[in-house]
């Protein structure tokens, strides 16, 4: 994304005081988002240590402010929408399902969620002098590459998944949950919907959060720090259990190699999104502990919830250990380390 030209100096904020280094990287740059600066940007007088860093403005400030953004970007949404007395009345009727999910209560969400998020991008690339490229996110041609090469792993790794599961006895399908004349319909809304929820979370903690944290802190220490946030916000899901939270922190550690490995979050966003809707509208399980209406099969576990994942879902079974370690031996092997020579 093009920045606006500034009068101040790149990388600078109005008063002078660094907010970071900006590159232009290309997509597939396995390297850290932000490269170094020279030591005579490390330091600035009359900034302690804690708020100035190599890189400027510590990670920890900008993220701060970020996420500040992001909540009033919220907020504003939320108000918005609610100011209009038939759109209230339309999102409140969305909500009377409870804890079932519709294709609309989804879309609305996670649209909100989504563009508060890229507002909230917007107004730090600004603020940092950076484009979204720098957080690992592009729209070339190689983001569609990327993306599809995630889809296909993420709903056939699924389908096995379920299908080793029925053979041990652990699932049952009874039958189509959803009639046929509307599957499709349905299914495309929710295929909407998902994408917009993995999109949000790994734009998020593999795209903002990583490129900002790893300039303080390195690149898998700022994974591992991030998965954890991840899965602690799992925990918030209903239904969730232990090892379905712990399995979630798991995942962002795989979707963090994919974007070490692929340069941006788009491989993560097709395995992520394609995961979800497998789940939640092919085979009618739940998906992190949120179910969904209209899903096309009916589905039942059978065993205990370590082996079936009970009300997590899949992602709360022991067999999710051997599918995350396939998506980590296909990610090593489909896109292979470059040297530093390259």
């Amino acid at each position: 994304m093009a920045r606006a030209a500034r009068s101040t100096a790149p990388g600078t904020d109005l008063d002078g005081v660094r907010m970071t280094s900006s590159s232009n990287q290309p997509s597939n740059d396995p390297g850290p988002a932000i490269t170094r600066d020279s030591a005579s940007h490390s330091e600035k007088p009359g900034f302690p240590r804690f708020i100035l860093g190599p890189h400027g403005l510590r990670s920890g400030w900008r993220i701060l402010l970020a996420v500040a953004f992001y909540a009033c970007f919220v907020y504003v949404l939320e108000v918005a929408l609610a100011s209009s007395p038939s759109l209230y009345v339309w999102l409140k009727s969305l909500y009377q399902q409870g804890a079932l999910l519709t294709p609309g209560t989804l879309i609305l969400s996670e649209s909100i969620r989504t563009a508060a998020a890229m507002l909230a991008g917007l107004a730090m690339s600004r603020l940092e002098s950076r484009t979204f490229r720098d957080y690992r996110i592009s729209w070339d041609a190689a983001t569609l590459i990327r993306f599809c090469q995630g889809v296909p792993l993420g709903f056939v790794t699924l389908a096995l998944l379920m299908a080793s599961m029925h053979l041990l006895g652990r699932v049952s399908f009874a039958g189509q949950g959803t009639l046929s004349t509307t599957a499709v319909r349905i299914g495309v809304l929710y295929g909407i919907g998902f994408l917009l929820v993995a999109f949000f979370e790994e734009a998020s903690f593999r795209g903002y959060l990583q490129a900002t944290l790893e300039t303080d802190a390195g690149f898998w220490p700022s994974a591992v720090v991030l998965s954890a946030i991840f899965a602690v916000i799992h925990s918030q899901n209903p239904g969730e259990s232990a090892l379905g939270i712990f399995m979630a922190g798991c995942f962002g550690l795989v979707a963090a190699f994919s974007v070490l490995r692929t340069g941006g979050i788009w491989f993560a966003v097709g395995l992520h999104a394609a995961w979800d809707w497998g789940q939640s509208f092919v085979f009618g399980v739940p998906n992190s502990g949120v179910m969904v209406t209209g899903h096309l099969l009916n589905s039942s576990f059978h065993g205990p919830n370590w082996l079936t994942g009970g009300s997590v879902g899949p992602e709360g079974s022991i067999f999710i250990f051997p599918v995350l370690v396939f998506w980590a031996l296909a990610i090593h092997f489909m896109f292979p380390a470059r040297s530093s020579a390259s």
